[in-house]
């Protein structure tokens, strides 16, 4: 009756709980960083973040269970893991550079980009299980935007007599 759905729900290496608790990590930690860009109105903030932190996390999963795989017939398929984190990084920053502006003469986005470059990195490491190390990366990151945002001098109001 429903061979037609037959193949499409394999099982998984990992358990589902632990792919979960990955993506739910990924998210959070993403969110973090996007807040954080969504309250300086930046124009990719916690939505895109988020995203992109949960892309990676699936990205980076599913290479984890095509490593694992033996129902894929891909038995004689050698796989090289570290192409699918190539392939994230390599896409992550294709978006961040979609944040990168420039505007009379000015560069803007350059913050954000890396942000957004940091959230596919934070969720690739939780997509692997390194959940510490993406929630280090996470606190690093806060610190240093909000941190330095305080020292960086404010842009000066347009000469209005000149």
């Amino acid at each position: 009756m429903l061979e037609f759905a037959d193949g499409a729900f394999l099982e998984t290496h990992l358990p589902k709980s632990q792919i979960a608790l990955r993506f739910i990590a990924a998210s959070l930690l993403g969110a973090l960083i996007g807040a954080e860009r969504e309250w300086r109105s930046r124009p990719a903030g916690l939505r895109t973040h988020t995203l992109t932190a949960l892309a990676s996390a699936v990205f980076t999963i599913v290479m984890l269970e095509i490593l694992h795989s033996d129902t894929l017939g891909l038995e004689h398929v050698q796989v090289d893991p570290i192409r699918i984190i190539e392939a994230v990084t390599a896409g992550v920053a294709f978006l961040a550079a979609g944040a990168i502006i420039q505007s009379r003469g000015q560069v803007h986005g350059l913050t954000t980009g890396a942000a957004m470059w940091l959230a596919g990195a934070v969720g690739v490491s939780c997509g692997l299980g390194y959940v510490a190390i993406g929630a280090m990366a996470t606190a690093i990151c806060l610190a240093v935007i909000v941190a330095l945002g305080f020292l960086q001098p404010k842009p000066s109001e347009p000469n209005r007599d000149a």
